[in-house]
């Protein structure tokens, strides 16, 4: 399965698992990132890091690492 880090700008996707542990779990999901939740790519940063999000109407950025560990569909 690919993750967050691995979408495309532009691209629309869900949330399909998390495989995160403890608090990096936790502080993904406290933004508004859970299962089943739509997710839209908007803009990479020139090295990849963070990675800009529109999640449930607002604007999101988050880090490579934590994007890893939230696969998508």
């Amino acid at each position: 399965m690919r993750t967050l880090k691995d979408v495309k700008v532009g691209e629309t996707v869900t949330v399909a698992k998390f495989n995160g542990t403890g608090q990096t779990k936790r502080r993904i999901m406290d933004m508004g990132i859970t299962k089943g939740t739509k997710v839209y790519v908007r803009k990479v940063a020139p090295l990849g890091d963070p990675i800009e999000l529109t999640v449930r109407g607002y604007e999101l950025s988050i880090r490579k690492d934590e994007a890893e560990a939230v696969e998508v569909e």
